[in-house]
């Protein structure tokens, strides 16, 4: 039989006195405790990112040289203001322009959304097809699509095979019109990845809101200019900031398709770069060159990410 006062209530429990604020100590030390899981990835970006951009940023100041007498002398600005009185440097900071713009900006990802808006309403079959293809020119290595693409755009290549056979006018697309053959070969290279964030995006889109659009009469431009790009403008921004990043810096697929030529016609930053650092032995100068093609890509950053810092 229970005791007698087994079933009693304890009457003399106190409720537990709610927690004062932290010292300055507790405080810290707690951040401390909390910053611990990622001290391992800080150190890590501290040695491999943060060093060799301190590294360049030091002998973007000096005369660094391949060959000729050891060591760098400081010289200041003078690998800037050398850069800016060099036409060949506008010539390349243009055609990066062009090439991010036309190859990224509008061709990887105005074709991605196009892509993907179109294999969201294609049987599984279709769709199986289409994102092999697609993705097949995105696994493969750079070096060997620069080739596969050099082969396709040359005077004897199969574009002007087809032309040939359309019986519409041939020519040198190489050397006529290098940077649209390069900006075509980049479209064709990194279109796979826009389409798998847009792809993405749009299964995130809620059926309900399309269908009540479009039983209330919204066209198929009205719905996709006032819902779907509204609705996905977080992953817009953010497939414009990693593609434009990526296309800043190509390298090796201009350089095997036309080697910055003919002339300098289709002779980008990275190329330049390339050439004042390796070919001309300037490694001080071109390492300048990399820095500034560096505050151009964090420009773009700055700018997409106060795209994505905007609330639908």
């Amino acid at each position: 039989m229970p005791g007698k006062g087994a079933g009693r209530r304890r009457t003399d429990a106190r409720p537990p006195r709610p927690a004062g604020p932290l010292s300055p100590a507790a405080r810290a030390r707690r951040s401390l405790l909390r910053g611990l899981p990622v001290l391992p990835s800080v150190v890590l970006l501290l040695l491999f990112l943060a060093g060799p951009i301190a590294y360049c940023v030091y002998y973007a100041f000096t005369d660094m040289r391949l060959t000729g007498a050891s060591g760098a002398r400081f010289v200041g600005f003078d690998n800037f203001t050398k850069a800016f009185g060099d036409p060949d440097f506008f010539n390349a900071v243009w055609l990066t322009l062009v090439f991010t713009v036309v190859s990224s900006i509008i061709g990887q990802n105005t074709l991605g959304l196009g892509l993907a808006a179109l294999l969201q309403k294609a049987s599984r079959g279709v769709r199986s097809v289409a994102s092999t293809l697609v993705l097949a020119a995105w696994v493969i290595p750079e070096v060997v699509a620069a080739y596969l693409l050099y082969v396709f755009f040359r005077k004897e290549g199969e574009l002007n095979s087809i032309l040939s056979f359309l019986h519409l006018p041939q020519q040198n697309w190489l050397y006529t019109l290098p940077i649209l053959a390069v900006s075509v070969a980049n479209v064709w290279r990194g279109t796979a990845f826009s389409m798998l964030v847009y792809s993405a995006a749009l299964k995130e889109i809620p059926q309900e809101i399309t269908e009540a659009a479009e039983v209330d009469g919204a066209g198929r431009w009205h719905r996709l200019w006032h819902i779907t790009l509204p609705m996905i403008r977080r992953s817009i921004g953010t497939n414009l900031m990693l593609n434009t990043l990526q296309t800043l810096s190509v390298f090796g697929l201009i350089f095997v398709m036309t080697r910055g030529g003919p002339g300098n016609k289709s002779q980008t930053l990275p190329l330049y770069m390339y050439e004042q650092a390796f070919q001309n032995s300037l490694i001080g100068y071109g390492t300048a060159v990399a820095l500034m093609l560096l505050v151009v890509g964090a420009l773009f950053s700055v700018l997409y990410l106060r795209l994505l810092r905007t609330e639908v």
